[in-house]
This record gives C-alpha cells, structure tokens and sequence, in this order.
C-alpha cells in the first residue's frame, strides 16, 4: 500500500498576505522595516529634539543665575545682541572658521600622503601602522594636557630642542599671535590618524586594473594619482571631509585643557564652543549662551549641507 504523503508550501518571500489576513497586520507586513526601525529613531529623535527645544526656549528668555530661576520672554533680542557683538561673538566665529579650515587641509593634506605611503606593502609596514594610529588612543584632554607641558615656556621640552639648534625659546600657547597655531598643530597631530584610516581603507578597495593600464600606458607616479587614483577615491575623501570637518568645528576639549577659562587671557584660541561655554559656565548667562548654541548649530548643519552637497556632485 502506498503511502500518500502531503507537501506543504510555503509562501514566498514578499508574496501578498492572505484575504483572511487583518487589514492592521497586512499593513505591519508591509511596513515592518520601518516598524522594526521605529523604536531606534523614536529614541535618537527624543535625545535631540529635547535638548535642542529646551535650548531654543532658553534663547529667546533672560535667563541668568539659573536655569530654574524665573525669567523673561525676550524674544529675538538675545539673537540681536549676539549678533551685533563684534567683541566676543564676531572674532569667535572667525577663530572657529580658521581653526577648522586650516586643521582639515593640513589633516587631508598629511593623511592623504600617509595613506599613499602605507598603501603599498613593506617591510615593517604592521609596526608603522600601530605607530601612526598612537594618538588616537589618548583622549583630546589628555593630549591637550601632555601638549601643554611639552610648550611650556619654560621647563618644555620644545624649547629646549630648539635652544639645542640655537634657537631662542618661543612662546608657543602663552603668545597671543602663536596660540592659535599651536592648537591646530595639536589637532592635527592627533586627527590626522583618523583620516589616514579611512583613506587607507578606500584605497585598499580600489581596483588594480586601471592602476595597471595606466602604468602599461606610461603614465607617471604623479599622473596615476591625478588622473585614476585620486577620482576613483574621491567619494572616500569626501566621507573622511565630512567626517572630520564637522568634529573639527566643535572642537572643544583640546582647546579648553591648553588654554583654559575663555580661551586664554586675550580669548586667543576663544572658539564658539569656548565661548558658550563660558558664558553658560563662568557668568551663568543661559539665555545668551543658549543663543550662541542655536547659531552654532545652524552653522554646523549648513557645514553639514554643504559638505553632503558636495559629496553628491563628486559620486555623480
């Protein structure tokens, strides 16, 4: 007697739910990716609209002393107040904009030629690697901290060097032209690491086949680089742009740990974030500061547009 076995099938991946199906739990199967997302953005959504509501409202009252203490709507004087400083604010802004320029092209320009260095296997290469990535292990107080000794106008060990080469000792983070300078040095010595990681690893995914037929076709070092790796890299170094830049405009810890309370006596290295927090933490001024924060974010979110506009135009 033959035995009469019944195979069951199931449904295919994606196929319409059955007609008896709720009309709730079509609609769940329909959306689940964004079902099983929700959770994840409510959360991140609540951690950023909270503060930057609560920030907002604090920048259109009078509030000083403390948070809790009764104050005033304002409205948008703050914003016409802060705006028309040319003391603090103005300067600011700019010691913000260089500070970030400059740091970025220095980090790209070195990382870029460091990642080209590396790209290519040698002897040692295992050992050159961990070296170069070093400062990222230290977190930017610490560093700030150990920059600090090492300018030291008098005991450092910077000039000591350069009393070595019969160079007269530099005043290094106490001058009110060289402060500034030597920040961005510090930031770059520990971030430009970080740019060589990512450089690195885009270079490492690129084909050989146009590196060969360049080569085949007699093109230069310098001609290979310009015209095939640099292109076929420019989506990666537009990531590693965005990445850093944006990090680099809210530069915060290293500055405070070398220079301290507003950025120095003269506010030489006094960026936005120095400066808000100052006024937040040394004058209690939270509707001020509040302000400066607002206006802070705005540029950091055009800095964001523009950065992703670009990288748009370069992946086209």
């Amino acid at each position: 007697m033959a035995t009469i076995t019944t195979a069951t099938t199931e449904a295919p991946r994606g196929a319409p739910a059955a007609p008896d199906t709720p009309g709730w739990l079509r609609w769940a199967d329909d959306h689940r990716k964004w079902l099983f997302a929700a959770p994840a953005m409510v959360f991140v959504a609540a951690l950023l609209v909270f503060p930057l509501a609560w920030t907002g409202y604090l920048s259109l009252t009078d509030a000083e002393g403390s948070v809790r203490a009764e104050s005033e709507f304002v409205g948008f004087q703050n914003y016409l107040d802060v705006l028309s400083d040319t003391d603090r604010f103005w300067p600011a802004v700019g010691r913000t904009a260089t500070f970030t320029v400059v740091a970025l092209l220095f980090e790209v320009v070195l990382g870029m030629a460091i990642a080209l260095l590396l790209w290519r296997p040698f002897k040692g290469q295992r050992w050159v690697r961990v070296a170069i990535l070093m400062p990222l292990v230290a977190t930017p107080v610490a560093v700030g901290m150990m920059w600090r000794l090492i300018f030291d106008p008098n005991i450092g060990l910077a000039n000591q060097l350069l009393g070595w080469f019969g160079i007269g000792p530099q005043p290094w983070l106490a001058g009110q032209h060289s402060a500034l300078p030597t920040t961005i040095f510090i930031d770059v010595w520990q971030w430009t690491p970080m740019v060589v990681l990512i450089l690195l690893a885009g270079l490492t995914s690129l084909s050989e086949e146009p590196q060969e037929a360049a080569r085949i076709d007699g093109a230069s070092t310098w001609q290979r680089f310009r015209h095939v790796t640099l292109p076929l890299l420019m989506p990666t170094l537009t990531v590693a742009v965005l990445l850093r830049g944006i990090d680099a405009l809210k530069t915060f810890d290293i500055l405070y740990a070398t220079k301290g309370r507003g950025g120095g006596s003269f506010h030489e290295v006094e960026t936005l974030n120095v400066y808000a927090y100052g006024l937040s933490f040394d004058y209690n001024e939270y509707g001020v500061s509040s302000t400066v924060l607002i206006l802070f974010f705005l540029i950091i979110v055009g800095a964001m547009w523009a950065l992703t506009t670009r990288r748009k135009e370069a992946q086209r």
